[in-house]
């Protein structure tokens, strides 16, 4: 069982963070923007900032507090940066696919950095290659970076507008120039991407948990097809494109998004309560206390307990301090799995009751050690519930879920599942029970990895609507 430990949950590729701030520390600011939003990539982190006439880049392996120190920051000056935070979803953990991309073009310096996945990325790489355009990365972000080359004798805004004619997908950018910073939202609206000003400064960030870090204040989310040029006359905008509906990733509410984060109007902690909620409603079951897998798992167990007048314990202790140490541990290290990130309360859970609150199950694994190791010290019965429906299709925007065939309730019914985790009950949300916890209309989000209703086509998988 030893390599189904891989990826035992979804991972999301980026987050990316812009600030324009001639007098602010945006080198610092950008610095603690990343860190607030190291949840949507530990493989790589970078900062490019510029002086008004160059761009300077650093970027590495690692976490932001591995890749940045003090004096890293001090050598970062410049009115306005951006930042990025990588998880690759194609197992390409390259140096040299880390961003942002920093690139010389026919009007200058550009810098680049990009959340989310392009579902025609092959087909324009061969297009563009075949015409002479060169890629040093297996990113779909280079592939924007050298349509705006080829689109570079107009203005850098004209050239975005042209690029998202081409690009289908998913996508949230924040673009620099020597002089400019520049937010760009999919049409869909699959990927969040919000505004925030500081004193005179704006910034652009994936989630506003970031704007709260460094004191900024929220002003708006970026519409689905805008484009938000900031520069010295301040902010504008036009809106580039439109889509016949937005799609919002609701994993972002279920899993991705720091709970203290707000998306599209929709409170991430306060939907994942009104899950749990909703999940009691849908499937009560006797027990004695509720607890949950942290951290996402939390919110909707309270939600849970309130709504089913049971106690809310921490039942499972999360070791907070694992790094990059264990990315590529021993193999007893490997057999050992969840333990190395989880530990059962015993005084809380023995003889006990249980129901376990969990956001989402996609391969199974993962709940199945987390079931064993509360057997292991004296839980009475384990009713697991889930705060999500049952993850079906493979995301094709930006996530990794793999193939559907590693998808356990792709290939199995709830019985089966039930029986491999080894849980006395198992329950998921449904799929209009999800809905109900969101304060924005359904049509707003994309549930393909539960419905199979793809919004956007995905390139050589035929038609991937109303699957």
């Amino acid at each position: 069982m030893s390599a189904e430990i891989v990826m035992p949950r979804p991972t999301e590729e980026c987050g990316v963070f812009g600030i324009y701030g001639p007098n602010e520390e945006v080198a610092r600011e950008t610095y603690f923007g990343l860190y607030a939003l190291q949840h949507r990539g530990q493989e790589s982190a970078g900062i490019a900032i510029s002086n008004g006439t160059e761009i300077e880049l650093h970027k590495d392996m690692g976490l932001v507090s591995e890749v940045f120190d003090n004096d890293v920051i001090d050598t970062l000056k410049g009115d306005l940066a951006i930042g990025h935070v990588r998880y690759s979803t194609d197992n390409a953990n390259l140096h040299v696919n880390a961003q942002p991309l920093v690139f010389r073009y026919y009007q200058g310096m550009l810098a680049l950095a990009h959340n989310g996945n392009l579902t025609n990325a092959d087909s324009l790489r061969r297009t563009l290659t075949a015409t002479g355009s060169v890629f040093q990365t297996s990113t779909d972000s280079e592939v924007i970076v050298n349509l705006i080359a080829k689109y570079g004798q107009s203005s850098i805004e004209e050239s975005l507008m042209k690029c998202m004619i081409d690009i289908k997908g998913a996508y949230a950018l924040v673009v620099m120039t020597e002089n400019k910073l520049i937010g760009v939202r999919d049409p869909y609206g699959v990927r969040p991407l919000c505004i925030g000003k500081l004193n005179d400064a704006y910034i652009i960030s994936s989630e506003t948990c970031a704007l709260d870090t460094i004191g900024a204040d929220f002003v708006r989310d970026v519409e689905p097809g805008e484009i938000v040029v900031i520069d010295e006359t301040g902010i504008n905008s036009r809106k580039a494109m439109t889509a016949p509906r937005q799609a919002t990733c609701i994993f972002e509410f279920v899993y991705f998004a720091r709970p203290d984060s707000v998306i599209d109007g929709d409170g991430v902690r306060n939907a994942r309560r009104a899950m749990g909620r909703q999940l009691a409603r849908e499937n009560p079951v006797d027990a004695d206390i509720v607890i949950s897998v942290p951290d996402s798992g939390t919110a909707p167990a309270m939600g849970y307990a309130e709504e089913m007048g049971l106690p809310f314990e921490e039942g499972l202790m999360k070791n907070r301090y694992i790094g990059r140490t264990f990315i590529q541990p021993s193999q007893k290290m490997r057999e050992q799995g969840v333990r190395l990130k989880l530990n059962a309360i015993a005084s809380i859970v023995e003889g006990k009751r249980v129901v376990m609150v969990d956001d989402s199950i996609v391969r199974g694994t993962t709940s199945r050690k987390i079931v064993k190791m509360l057997r292991d010290v004296g839980v009475k019965e384990v009713h697991m519930m889930v705060s999500s429906p049952p993850v079906l299709y493979p995301c094709y925007y930006g996530i990794d879920t793999s193939q559907r065939d590693e998808l356990i309730a792709a290939e199995h019914d709830v019985e089966y599942i039930r029986d491999h985790i080894g849980a006395d009950s198992l329950y998921y949300l449904s799929q209009e029970g999800i809905l109900s916890a969101m304060q924005n209309p359904p049509e707003k989000f994309c549930m393909a990895c539960f419905n199979g209703d793809y919004a956007i086509d995905v390139e050589g998988k035929g038609d991937t609507n109303g699957r």
